[in-house]
């Protein structure tokens, strides 16, 4: 019998456990999902004015594409090896059985070729009459296609055998190619990685882009305020009324995702580029793709990719009472859909900075400080 290729494959493959298929399927499609958010912002970002925030942004996303990509690479690459690790124990198991199947066909052959055609009368002569003599020449008519049914079963065995050898060579191809695109994705990543450092650098050290990015993000400001504003002007058929009055929450409200204290509520010196920023609410670090709940009951009043906020997701509260979540993975809720508090808004997305959520309270488009409005706050 020839060797089996399972034989061959490296010990690492051969010692990682398989991965369930279904768990790496449903990862696969989550970054495809990913991926399809990030070219989404992407082409918003095309139709936004020229400025500093837009060309962080773009780069930022590219780096954000390139990661989703590497991601992705590597689940495909542990893909194939799972179904390599399948392969190789379907191999093990058939040539066992095959090796079984021939052992116990050797014997049977061998006691048959000593017995004759149909027995050796003599043989039989301690039998008291003929008809028990047809009766085991009957028994070895039943045995001989037993064994025959055992050979045709063997041939099987050995078809399949060939069939997995085969299906292993083009699986092996396929794990090649996906070791040599992830190793190519990774260098491509390194690469926008080294572009946003360097652009980032060069504005600490560029006074006039750092105003120019100042005066963008007041601008920004301004217009959310206003989006806040239209919000506020909506039919009365169309206001969220909640079960218990959002005021009635201030320091009860659970937190939104956990972590920890990235950038308090007010004004700060920005860490890198030593420009005065004035934050409406925080800056939570949190694992990236970390689970972001309602903080109470609401109605999705806003849910789209809003300038350098990225994905945003606005909640009314009712009574004029909003919470504000930005920086989101993509956008898993719609416009007009109801939330009770604990429900899922979306996932952390990343910044220049890390992974971060931003988080507001706001009344009638007023910022509040989100810290007194929780039971626990945030270190």
């Amino acid at each position: 019998m020839r060797r089996s290729l399972g034989l061959l494959l490296p010990a690492l493959l051969v010692a990682q456990s398989a991965q369930d298929p279904a768990e790496l399927r449903q990862k696969l499609a989550a970054i495809q999902g990913r991926l399809g958010q990030v070219d989404r912002q992407l082409e918003v970002l095309k139709k936004r004015r020229k400025g500093v925030l837009v060309e962080i942004q773009g780069i930022s996303l590219q780096r954000d594409r390139a990661k989703a990509q590497v991601e992705g690479a590597r689940l495909r690459r542990d893909q194939a090896q799972s179904e390599v690790q399948t392969i190789s124990r379907e191999q093990t198991r058939i040539q066992g059985e095959v090796l079984k199947l021939q052992g116990d066909l050797r014997k049977q052959v061998r006691w048959m070729q000593a017995l004759g055609p149909m027995g050796d009368l003599g043989f039989y002569s301690t039998f008291r009459d003929l008809e028990a003599w047809l009766v085991e020449g009957r028994m070895l008519a039943w045995v001989r296609l037993q064994e025959r049914k055992r050979l045709d079963h063997i041939h099987r065995l050995q078809g399949d055998l060939s069939a997995k050898e085969k299906a292993l060579k083009e699986v092996l191809t396929r794990l090649a190619s996906e070791e040599r695109e992830a190793a190519q994705l990774q260098a491509a990543l390194r690469l926008q990685e080294e572009k946003l450092n360097g652009f980032l650098d060069g504005l600490q050290k560029d006074e006039v882009a750092q105003k120019q990015a100042q005066a963008e993000l007041a601008e920004e400001a301004v217009q959310l305020e206003r989006l806040l504003a239209g919000l506020l002007a909506k039919p009365k058929g169309e206001a969220f009324e909640a079960a218990v009055a959002f005021a009635n929450l201030r320091g009860e409200l659970p937190q939104p995702v956990e972590g920890t204290l990235a950038q308090g509520f007010g004004e700060h010196l920005h860490p890198r580029f030593r420009t005065k920023t004035l934050q409406s609410g925080l800056l939570i670090a949190a694992n990236g793709g970390a689970p972001v709940n309602a903080v109470a009951d609401g109605k999705v009043a806003f849910a789209d990719y809003y300038q350098s906020y990225g994905p945003m997701v606005i909640l009314d509260h009712g009574g004029g009472w909003f919470s504000l979540y930005t920086h989101l993975l993509g956008l898993q809720v719609a416009k007009g859909q109801v939330l009770k508090g604990g429900e899922a808004v979306g996932a952390v997305g990343d910044t220049v900075d890390g992974p971060r959520l931003g988080f507001e309270i706001r009344h009638q488009a007023q910022p509040q400080d989100p810290q007194k409005w929780l039971k626990k706050r945030y270190r």
